[in-house]
């Protein structure tokens, strides 16, 4: 278990940032985000150490024949709840991602499978979206390009709420679909894919953009055809050199979309940098769960048997239809589980 000073340490800390706050100028901002982060640790410590204490005085009161019957009666219960409150307290004691508290980018591209991959990248875009609305999330589509079908050929979106980062991080990777297409004749199933991309978005102090790094040029939008075609060069295509990567905004804002391309931009730098930390840290590490390897198929929705598997956890789930309205709550609570665990395990070996 966790060394009584190293938790001593924690409870320290917490109650200096408590009298810092009191104090005139201080940095409320930067203190209470540290105040209020460490408090649910302070709160699993303080009932670790109260649960050792009233351990301590029933095992004490074993000597007192008055109060025998009494301890014999406490110590089990007691002594039940001492591994299920350390557990508590050492996944407390992980180390979290920064980024787990930020809104995040949703990046989806159909994958292999022609027109049915791009309808499925739209399934698994509305799927986020309603998983969004359910959570209390805005979901916001900043860069969109359909197909005439209706699918996707590439689509962007900006989710904001509580813990957005830390619940969708997990939905990185390959995604696979087996159905029978609404384009097949013959009722064959096939079998087609779609990537995501979550990455945290990037605040001002994690990236600097050289000016001098980046081509930006204004080009006319897209229009859906008719009297809605945009005769205004308000499309914004930034490319950073040094990279290659290209962002395009197509609003009807030429300052927007410079505003929104240039977000992408530092969020697509940002997930670069943490992915090099990330690949440096994890060179010998054996799970991966929530690595965010974009090439890793990690999910299948088998649509005739209804379906769905997490290859990373080997979960199984005969409830497509709810997790195709956004019912992901069983599937990433697992995945965090299992991520916890191969945490505590690196932590322990």
């Amino acid at each position: 278990m966790v060394p009584a000073d190293t938790l001593a340490q924690i409870i320290q800390r917490f109650e200096y940032l408590e009298a810092a706050m009191a104090e005139v100028g201080a940095d409320i901002a930067t203190l209470s985000k540290e105040y209020s982060d460490l408090r649910p640790v302070v709160e699993q410590i303080t009932e670790y150490q109260q649960l050792l204490a009233d351990l301590e005085e029933a095992e004490a009161m074993m000597a007192d024949p008055e109060m025998k019957e009494l301890a014999e009666a406490e110590l089990p219960h007691l002594k039940a709840r001492l591994p299920e409150v350390e557990q508590s307290l050492q996944l407390a004691l992980l180390p979290k991602d920064a980024a787990d508290a930020r809104p995040a980018m949703i990046e989806i591209r159909p994958g292999t499978g022609g027109d049915e991959a791009a309808l499925f990248a739209g399934d698994l875009l509305r799927m986020y979206q309603r998983y969004a609305d359910a959570q209390g999330w805005k979901f916001e589509i900043i860069e969109e390009q359909a197909t005439e079908l209706g699918g996707i050929k590439e689509v962007t979106a900006h989710v904001q709420g509580q813990g957005v980062f830390a619940r969708l991080k997990y939905e990185s990777g390959v995604h696979r679909v087996q159905r029978v297409p609404s384009t097949e004749s013959g009722g064959r199933i096939h079998t087609s894919a779609a990537t995501v991309a979550v990455l945290p978005e990037a605040q001002d102090v994690d990236i600097h953009i050289d000016p001098s790094d980046l081509r930006i040029d204004t080009m006319r939008a897209s229009g859906s055809g008719g009297q809605h075609v945009n005769t205004t060069d308000s499309a914004v295509r930034i490319v950073h050199e040094p990279t290659g990567i290209m962002v395009v905004s197509s609003e009807k804002s030429q300052h927007r979309n410079r505003e929104i391309a240039m977000q992408v931009l530092k969020t697509r730098l940002y997930d670069l940098e943490r992915q090099r930390v990330d690949d440096e840290r994890s060179a010998d590490r054996k799970s991966q769960v929530g690595s965010g390897d974009r090439s890793e198929r990690i999910r299948t929705y088998n649509f005739p048997q209804g379906r769905m598997t997490d290859h990373r956890i080997n979960l199984t789930l005969y409830k497509l239809d709810q997790v195709m309205q956004g019912d992901l709550d069983e599937i990433i609570d697992a995945l965090r589980a299992e991520a916890q665990a191969a945490m505590l395990a690196e932590m322990e070996g």
